[in-house]
């Protein structure tokens, strides 16, 4: 004898099973490209990753003798080659620092806003530099910016006074006065030792007088 059946409680259970095969799919496609992406990491990034911690090494060391444009012939191809690698962003930040030596400050902002490194102090030299660059090119609003920017990035002893002292004097040069003077009193209350070398008075009390006139 034929069971009784509704072919409305057959099209819910087709669909019950279209859902579910969908599900599969979705939770199957996942664990695949987690598996690729962990494969790729353990066999092909890691081991690029590492053996580009020893090619910009050439390069640095031509840097270091200020042989500038030896420097660059050896760091380009290892920024194009390890890009993300730890080797290419440290190849890519000491080439923005020729391009810097030679006064290429527009090549050198290219390579600085491509740096991604994960030391605290280089990274805050990063956005530092690029303050270096725009106020080079006397464009000391943008300068002030990196110079703010790379002070709070990290606070520190070192990169923080020396950053806030440079941001000053950019608000100097846009007549904020008033943002000068927070830079400099910030510098006198919380890193006595850098307000002691800059003599950090002097600047305090010449933005400070400003402001009243």
């Amino acid at each position: 004898m034929l069971e009784n059946f509704s072919f409305q409680q057959l099209k819910k259970q087709f669909e019950s099973n279209k859902n579910t095969r969908l599900v599969t799919y979705i939770v199957g496609g996942l664990l695949i490209l987690i598996l690729g992406y962990f494969l790729y990491l353990q066999f092909i990034w890691k081991p690029a990753n590492e053996k580009s911690k020893d090619a910009y090494w050439v390069g640095l060391n031509y840097a270091a003798k200020d042989s500038t444009n030896q420097a660059i012939d050896e760091l380009k191809p290892v920024v194009k080659k390890y890009d993300g690698k730890i080797g290419g962003e440290n190849a890519q930040f000491v080439l923005a620092r020729q391009y810097m030596a030679k006064g290429e400050f527009k090549k050198a902002l290219e390579e600085l806003e491509g740096v991604n490194v994960e030391d605290t102090y280089v990274a805050a030299m990063v956005v530092g530099l690029q303050g270096d660059c725009h106020s080079e090119m006397k464009n000391y609003k943008k300068a002030l910016e990196s110079y703010l920017d790379a002070a709070a990035a990290s606070e520190n002893e070192m990169t923080t006074p020396m950053y806030l002292f440079k941001a000053g004097l950019c608000a100097e040069k846009e007549k904020d006065f008033e943002k000068a003077t927070e830079c400099y009193q910030k510098i006198k209350d919380d890193y006595s030792s850098y307000a002691s070398q800059k003599v950090i008075d002097k600047y305090l009390t010449r933005a400070s007088n400003k402001i009243a006139k």
